[in-house]
Order: structure tokens, then C-alpha cells, then sequence
């Protein structure tokens, strides 16, 4: 008998029809002896849909409304699973977030888990019964619902797993694996069988969508291996682990492309000790997750920086810079939000040479002009023209021989 966790995401529970498919799934693997905790997303658009009918009320809806509408999604995911298991003969009970005991801090829209208190979870485990978890979404110590973000669901998995002590975590999508790019942009693109923590990571924050980038940390940082699969049918998946010696082998392990990425570029303000510090301040205290950063060299006093935030938050990045500009001697902000952040990603690039070359020839010789470039131990990042990133995901993949390997 195992301890299994596994999550559940919007596609996989997106009508009554997949929701029975599920549960017999889930039936299945209890059948066997197994005790199974599963954390479920809202069904596919539902999430969407209701931050819609939100801003059609309000143009900035505050976030703690935001919080208390978007936990409905997954309200009402698990109570139709627990019925449905129910429905097959299976024991089952559903629990949202803060019922689960998934304590967050205080801010809304892209809370962090603080601690989970897994008590109940344990007393109906041992009772025999299925607990069905609502993924995304906890409560902080004011009793205020907060949820984790998007893709928070995959984070409620890992840390549920963690703190059930699970011997198994499955992460269950649309997709049957970890890919070298989207398939759905790159055809050619190859399954991974295996990917270190630290590969899932950087392609998840670079626009890879299998998982959220915060859930693979918080696995690396517990030690909780995972296999990324498909619910549509029973293909073995993506390992995501520790790094091993054999991983470094291979030099670039994938290719993700980021279109909800935006340019900001601030600019004419006073080259000086601090100005920097200010700008990112203004914007940390905001909660906008900055990405890549590029300050030009001064002259005559006078400096630039560029950077790039989620599309999403750039209304209140201008915002909360807008006060900042006095305070720096001044300066410009602008906004470009037609770009897309390409990176390739892989271990390997520790110990082999000549990545950035090959990636920045392969774009060349496309023609495909690159406005930005970071780097760190084990990717490469640049910022090119939207309309050229799928090209630019298919050319990349070719020059790396992804689909060789």
C-alpha cells in the first residue's frame, strides 16, 4: 500500500464526463490498497470566466475579492469528484483549502504556503475515505480566504505530498510529460523521460505552462519527486528530481517561449547611487515579480533601465513607478508588451561552451533580431519580436538537435 498524491488540473475536470473518467481513475488505484489525497483545479475556463464578470463590474477589482470569487472554481471541482467517487462506491470527502489546513501569508492573489496542518487529512485517511483538496487557494491568520497564484494547484499538490509525507506525487494535465519545447509549436519535439528540479524550474519560468514554477521549488527545497503525466490516458510520464551526474551530459534540455511577458523601459533618470534601488523597491512593495534586467552604461549623468514584468501587471507597474520618477531626478516610463522572452535551458550548459553562440547564430541567420539577453549557471534568456517566437522556439530546437537525442 502507498500514500499518493495527485493533482488534477482544469482540462482534466473540465465537464461532468471527465470528472467520472477521474474518478474511476482514482477508484482504480484505490481498489489497490492505496490511501490517496487529490488536489484538483477549477474546471477549464471556469477561472477566467469569473475574473471577467469581475472587471466587468470593476476595472481594478481589489485582491481580496479577487480571492474570495476565484476559490469558488474549486469549491465546486471538488465537491462534484467527491460525488462522483461516491457515485462508484468510493469514500469520499471534500475539503477547500483553509478546511485542509493550508495556512498562507497575508497577501492576496499570490499567497505563500506558510505551514500546513494536516490533522484532518490524516483522521480521514486512516478512516479509509479518498480526500478530495481544493487546489489553489488557503487561508491566513486573519481567517481570510488567499489564493496561490495561477497554477497554484500544482503548488497545494507538492505541498500537500510533502506534508502527508506521500511516497508518490502525480501531476495530471493535458499533456503526457515534460517536452524539449510545446509540441504544439514545435512538432518535432521529443518526451523527456527524466528532468532535474532545476531544468523544470527555469523552463517553468520561462514560459514553459506544465508546471508553476513556484511548486517546483518548493519540491526541491522538501525533496519531493513528482511525475508529470497525462489523465487522458495511461502513458508513463516526466520524472522531475534531483540532478545526477548523467543529467550534465546533455548540454541544453529544452526550449520554452514566454509571450505574457512585457518590456518596460525607464529611462532618463539620474545615474546615481540609489536610483536603481528605488525604482525596484517601488515595485517589490507592489508584489510585480521582476524578471530581466538590463541598466545601460550612464552618460553625462543620465541612465536607462530596461526590465520585464508579466503583461498583467503592467498597469500597476506603471502605477507604482509613477511617484518613484521625482524621487530619481526625473525620467520617462514606457511600455512594450508585443515582445516574448525565448530560453533554453539545461544543466549541461555548467560544463560545455559554446550555447550562446549556437543560440544567437541560429537567430541571426533567421534574421530574428534579439532586444535582450540574461544568462544564468544554466539558461539563456533573450527578448524578441512576439510575432517571431514560435519560429524562433522551432529554430532553436533545430540548432540544439533536440530532437535527436
Amino acid at each position: 500500500m502507498a500514500r499518493i498524491v495527485q493533482k488534477y488540473g482544469g482540462t482534466s475536470v473540465g465537464d461532468v464526463e471527465r470528472i467520472k473518467k477521474v474518478a474511476l481513475r482514482i477508484k482504480a488505484i484505490r481498489d489497490q490498497g492505496n490511501e490517496l489525497v487529490v488536489v484538483v483545479s477549477a474546471r477549464a475556463g471556469v477561472t477566467n470566466e469569473l475574473l471577467a464578470r469581475a472587471k466587468s463590474l470593476a476595472a481594478n477589482p481589489s485582491d481580496r475579492e479577487l480571492d474570495m470569487l476565484l476559490a469558488v472554481g474549486e469549491q465546486e471541482t471538488i465537491a462534484l469528484t467527491a460525488i462522483a467517487l461516491q457515485g462508484v462506491g468510493v469514500d469520499a470527502v471534500s475539503y477547500t483549502g483553509a478546511q485542509a489546513g493550508i495556512f498562507t501569508d497575508k497577501v492576496h492573489t499570490k499567497a505563500k504556503i506558510k505551514t500546513i496542518n494536516a490533522q484532518p487529512i490524516e483522521k480521514d485517511l486512516k478512516a479509509g475515505r479518498v480526500v478530495i483538496v481544493a487546489g489553489f487557494q488557503g487561508i491566513n491568520e486573519e481567517g481570510h480566504i488567499t489564493t496561490l497564484g495561477r497554477g497554484g494547484s500544482d503548488l497545494t499538490a507538492i505541498a500537500l505530498a510533502a506534508a502527508v509525507q506521500a511516497d508518490k506525487c502525480e501531476i495530471y494535465t493535458d499533456v503526457d510529460g515534460v517536452y524539449t519545447a510545446d509540441p504544439r509549436v514545435v512538432p518535432d519535439a521529443r518526451k523527456l523521460p527524466e528532468i532535474s528540479y532545476d531544468e523544470m524550474l527555469e523552463l517553468a519560468s520561462s514560459g514553459s505552462k506544465v508546471m508553476q514554477s513556484r511548486s517546483v521549488e518548493f519540491a526541491e527545497k522538501y525533496g519531493v519527486v513528482f511525475e508529470v503525466r497525462s489523465s487522458f490516458n495511461y502513458n508513463p510520464g516526466t520524472i522531475v528530481k534531483q540532478e545526477v551526474a548523467y543529467m550534465e551530459k546533455v548540454v541544453v534540455r529544452g526550449v520554452a517561449v514566454d509571450k505574457d511577458q512585457a518590456k518596460i523601459i525607464v529611462s532618463n533618470i539620474l545615474d546615481k547611487p540609489g536610483s536603481a534601488a528605488s525604482v525596484f523597491r517601488a515595485l517589490a512593495d507592489a508584489n510585480i515579480i521582476v524578471d530581466m534586467i538590463v541598466q545601460n552604461v550612464g552618460r553625462n549623468g543620465i541612465a536607462n533601465l530596461t526590465f520585464t514584468v508579466p503583461q498583467v501587471d503592467t498597469g500597476k507597474a506603471q502605477k507604482a513607478l509613477e511617484p518613484v520618477l521625482d524621487a530619481v531626478g526625473g525620467g520617462h516610463v514606457a511600455v512594450h508588451e508585443h515582445i516574448a522572452k525565448l530560453s533554453v535551458v539545461g544543466v549541461g550548459m555548467k560544463t560545455h561552451s559554446g550555447v550562446a553562440a549556437t543560440l544567437f547564430q541560429a537567430l541571426a541567420d533567421a534574421n530574428i533580431n534579439i532586444e535582450l539577453i540574461t544568462t544564468s549557471e544554466i539558461k539563456i534568456s533573450v527578448v524578441i519580436d512576439e510575432d517571431r517566437a514560435d519560429e524562433a522556439a522551432r529554430v532553436a530546437h533545430a540548432a540544439f538537435k533536440l530532437n535527436e537525442l
